[in-house]
């Protein structure tokens, strides 16, 4: 399936940004507004079942190759979210970009219970500002509407699909197949200690964002941006790459 595609910026430097479950592009838009400030080109992708995307079958297969029919390929960077991480990693041999970054992926995602999805139907159902506000009291006006949008363009079988294939599966990567910077939420629960000593074993560098909830983009963007340029113009050997930044520490 080709996705629904999106560019912002005329800079060389190309970024490409990949929404978790439940969101589309926009999720992005106060990193990709500061990528472009900087002089980057950005894209952004809808993903199967998201925003203006096609709807259509579920299964893990589809999540990487939407992304190999939709991204160029040898671009710079692409950056993954959530179930956009696990994306990215089932794409990331076929696209090669330059630098892959995985924010809170969701590679080891907690089974859910068996009425997860009519649960989630009523939370789309009820959503409304004062609720998002309350749950994320440090996003932006702007964050709120789009997590809202993001609601009501979803495609409420895509999750589903995920509390049946993705729940409580290992989805972790057996190496990085380009340099790879794994950026764990600091209160967040898709990256346990555990995944973290695995993924550095396998070459892949991981870093806390301090404070931070699952949506590290929305609850700290300048620590994300920070780890996300100091990475992308790194050109240290693989696996020996250091970021820093006042919310950003070791795991």
């Amino acid at each position: 399936m080709r996705l629904e595609t999106y560019s912002s910026g005329t800079g060389d430097h190309t970024i490409a940004l990949v929404h978790g479950a439940m969101a589309h592009h926009e999720t992005w838009h106060a990193i990709e507004a500061e990528l472009v400030e900087r002089g980057h080109r950005v894209l952004g992708v809808d993903m199967r079942g998201h925003g203006r995307s096609p709807r259509g079958h579920y299964s893990v297969e589809a999540l990487g190759d939407d992304l190999v029919d939709s991204l160029p390929t040898g671009i710079d960077a692409i950056v993954g979210h959530s179930m956009g991480g696990v994306a990215l990693s089932l794409a990331v041999e076929r696209l090669r970009p330059g630098r892959a970054v995985y924010v809170d992926p969701a590679f080891r995602l907690p089974p859910m219970a068996d009425d997860a999805g009519e649960r989630m139907r009523r939370v789309f159902a009820t959503a409304d500002v004062a609720g998002v506000r309350q749950i994320n009291p440090r996003w932006s006006d702007a964050d709120v509407e789009k997590e809202l949008s993001g609601f009501a363009s979803f495609d409420p079988a895509f999750f589903d699909f995920v509390a049946s294939e993705i729940a409580g599966r290992d989805f972790l990567p057996k190496r990085p197949v380009v340099p790879s910077l794994v950026l764990r939420a600091g209160n967040g629960i898709t990256v346990d200690p555990r995944a973290v000593r695995v993924l550095t074993e396998r070459g892949f560098t991981v870093r806390v964002v301090r404070g931070a909830g699952h949506c590290v983009h929305r609850d700290e963007p300048a620590a994300l941006l920070d780890a996300l340029l100091e990475w992308t113009r790194s050109r240290a050997p693989l696996g020996r790459e250091t970021v820093s930044g006042a919310a950003l520490g070791r795991p």
